[in-house]
């Protein structure tokens, strides 16, 4: 979403042209399975931690379990890539169904956030020690050793399966979402948040921008009235939120758009963005953020080629920040995504400048910051709008314009991809309720309008799997697909409220 749009990609033929943390060394006798702890993030209050298996045996594992105890008063939030237990202090992950079995020499790794000071002590791995064979642990293991077969009674997919749901936070089943010129008009007209109607489910501010490309420090005021004559007080700003709130609305403040670049290239601002933008959700009482970095706010450095384990400064320091704030607000949280085309499917061809380097960095390279946060995230709404043609998973390429290309691109989601062709590096679906789609509200504000017709044949298809043209979608029939995003609401407005009036009740008909 941007407040004048440019296209951004022309022709994929055109993409063609460290903050590492330091792992405990394992003693040099070690042997068989292992587990290396990393220290990925601390903030004083609390930290972010990872654990790699590695399968140093000869035999192939099929199943993990990490255990380890943590400080009186310190404890696991968030977590991911993992199954969690706990007794006491000690503190147990187990294997998800897609990433127990381990091959010799091959590794899995998951990470989680901890409230509190310390570091693991005692680490078991499937009851011995994390350093491997002959390596003790310094406490016995449990009494009761964890499971050493798949809980699972059915085979594991052959693509990883959607990760336990956040709380929905209260949205229905199908969510009508969009973005509010709040701090600007750009040629649509000002819209006072009383005016929003109530077909709208996640109101996003339009826009929460930096101080300066690298600072991490986010601002975000109301448009003047010089620009927006008859725009509300702050008070009244606030008392619409609420009344917003307690109709069961969500509000988000959205962090970028096409004018935000946003690049936390240093852990300094990485902690400027967290504590600049709770700033700006406390003071207004927001339920959550979003996340529309545009341009060049994200790319990823020469040799960052694994999605599931990035190295780029921007990329984990992002990751970093989300989820900090996430832990601050709790399971309330609401957080939305709306990258474009070019930064997610464009990964199924191209990740990174590639493995010899003369690609566009930023292809592909919202990629690892979905898929660490894939627990998190409420809703990822791809903008499928100002794209070049991108291919699907039926390689062929897909434009703009019409139903067709919003179901290819939202298949690729809902069933998941290898990553730049790779079929041992495939990013995994998402929940259908993870997932939407947007599409511009009118013809003046985005390139790739689709009329009413066409937004609701791509929807229809998705879910029931009917009316799909000619491209049969990967994954199925998806019923519990969450809904629209547009930009934008006042531009819907400005064209007499065609989307809303289309879209609201064919999407509660589909419930």
């Amino acid at each position: 979403m941007k407040r004048s749009r440019t296209l951004l990609l022309t022709a994929v033929a055109a993409v063609l042209a460290t903050g590492g943390a330091v792992a405990v060394a394992l003693p040099a006798f070690a042997a068989g399975p292992t587990a290396t702890f990393a220290k990925t993030a601390d903030w004083g209050t609390g930290w972010e931690g990872k654990y790699t298996v590695s399968n140093g045996g000869t035999t192939t594992l099929t199943s993990w379990s990490v255990a380890f105890d943590l400080p009186a008063g310190s404890t696991v939030g968030t977590y991911w890539d993992a199954l969690l237990t706990s007794t006491g202090q000690r503190f147990t992950f187990t294997n998800r169904s897609w990433n127990g079995t381990l091959a010799p020499g091959a590794s899995a790794s998951f990470g989680f956030l901890v409230t509190g000071a310390g570091t693991p002590t005692n680490c078991t791995l499937d009851g011995a020690s994390c350093g491997g064979t002959g390596t003790p642990p310094t406490t016995p293991p449990p009494s009761t050793p964890p499971p050493t077969t798949p809980p699972p009674s059915t085979p594991p997919p052959t693509t990883p399966p959607p990760t336990t749901p956040p709380p929905t936070g209260g949205l229905p089943k199908r969510a009508l979402i969009g973005y509010l010129h709040a701090s600007f008009a750009n040629g649509s007209g000002y819209l006072r948040m009383a005016d929003v109607p109530a077909d709208w489910d996640i109101i996003n501010l339009a826009f929460g921008e930096p101080t300066s490309v690298t600072s991490g420090d986010i601002r975000f005021q109301l448009c003047p009235a010089s620009e927006c004559p008859g725009v509300e007080t702050e008070a009244a700003f606030i008392a619409a939120i609420r009344a917003k709130q307690q109709q069961g609305k969500k509000v988000l403040i959205s962090i970028g758009g096409q004018n935000g670049q946003v690049q936390l290239t240093t852990t300094a601002a990485r902690d400027r963005f967290v504590s600049s933008v709770s700033a700006i959700i406390d003071r207004y009482g927001l339920d959550g953020l979003d996340i529309d970095f545009e341009g060049h706010s994200l790319s990823l450095n020469t040799g960052d080629t694994d999605f599931r384990n990035p190295t780029t400064p921007v990329i984990v320091n992002l990751i970093s920040a989300i989820r900090t704030l996430k832990q601050r607000y709790g399971a309330g949280f609401v957080l939305t995504m709306a990258p474009e085309t070019f930064f997610v499917q464009l990964g199924y061809q191209y990740y990174g400048s590639g493995p010899w380097g003369g690609q566009d960095p930023r292809a592909g390279s919202y990629l690892p910051v979905i898929h660490a946060l894939r627990n998190d995230i409420t809703v990822l709404h791809v903008q499928d709008y100002n794209s070049g043609p991108i291919m699907g998973l039926d390689n062929q390429y897909h434009t703009m314009g019409g139903a067709d290309f919003h179901i290819a691109m939202t298949d690729m989601l809902l069933a998941g991809f290898p990553v730049a062709g790779n079929a041992a590096n495939v990013f995994p679906p998402l929940r259908e309720d993870q997932v939407a789609f947007g599409t511009p509200a009118a013809t003046s504000a985005g390139n790739g309008y689709v009329a009413p017709a066409g937004v609701q044949q791509a929807v229809t298809c998705l879910v029931r799997g009917t009316s799909c043209g000619g491209y049969t979608p990967r994954s199925g029939t998806n019923p519990n697909f969450r809904g629209l995003m547009t930009w934008s609401i006042n531009w819907d407005r400005y064209y007499g409220w065609e989307f809303r009036n289309a879209h609201e009740p064919f999407l509660n008909s589909l419930s």
